[in-house]
């Protein structure tokens, strides 16, 4: 007799704020953004909203955290998937440029550049008191940098193609480098262009350049992100 699936786990208030608040972003600047709409349209009290974020500086710090957490689960993912290890490094370049076009914060924690419309992450205040949601706690305690992001979704992925660990580093750096190069060149484009469609998706050309320098053999022994 089949196993019955369990049902979908319903959101906790945390998610549905931080999804109201991301969904938001879709049509204001977060300096737009108001903490008391977001509650609403959660559907939750603004009593909840200030005891799992405490400010609003703590919601951007709380929705950039996620965002960064999403990201290395994705690659974790993508890597998952069957197949010979170059193929699925491809697959995490084109990965997460079709995922940073789709991603405004995303995008702007991968390249640094956050503008106007979106939270960038101001540090918790020195000498604040702890969050009492462990959640909380640990946003407040800072966000990647776009370096550090890197760095970590390379020794993610290398931990999944451990099979030569020193050239699996290898690899994985340097396909994350070369689709945070084309995340950064777009972004570029879109500062310079009004229209939102100036995006352009990773092309069949240069997922084909990509395998073709996976393919070929460095011998280069450096193994650290600047």
């Amino acid at each position: 007799m089949p196993t019955a699936r369990k049902p979908p786990r319903a959101p906790t208030a945390r998610e549905a704020l931080l999804d109201t608040a991301l969904a938001a972003l879709g049509s204001l600047p977060w300096s737009a953004v108001r903490m008391v709409d977001v509650a609403a349209a959660a559907r939750v009290s603004r009593q909840t909203l200030y005891n799992e974020f405490g400010s609003k500086e703590g919601l951007a710090r709380a929705l950039v955290r996620r965002e960064a957490d999403r990201y290395l689960r994705g690659v974790e993912t993508v890597l998952a998937e069957p197949g010979p290890p170059g193929r699925r490094l491809v697959a995490v370049a084109e990965w997460t440029v079709a995922t940073a076009a789709a991603r405004p914060v995303l995008r702007a924690l991968l390249t640094g550049a956050w503008g106007e419309r979106l939270p960038a992450p101001r540090p918790a205040r020195a000498g604040a008191r702890d969050a009492a949601v462990p959640e909380q706690r640990r946003a407040d305690a800072g966000v990647p940098s776009p370096a550090e992001l890197l760095v970590q979704a390379r020794d993610r992925a290398a931990a999944l193609l451990a099979e030569e660990p020193e050239g699996a580093v290898r690899s994985c750096e340097l396909a994350l480098r070369l689709a945070l190069s084309y995340v950064v060149a777009s972004a570029q484009a879109m500062a310079q262009c009004a229209e939102p469609d100036s995006w352009r998706p990773m092309t069949p050309t240069i997922t084909s350049v990509i395998e073709t320098i996976l393919r070929v053999d460095t011998t280069s022994s450096r193994n650290t992100m600047p």
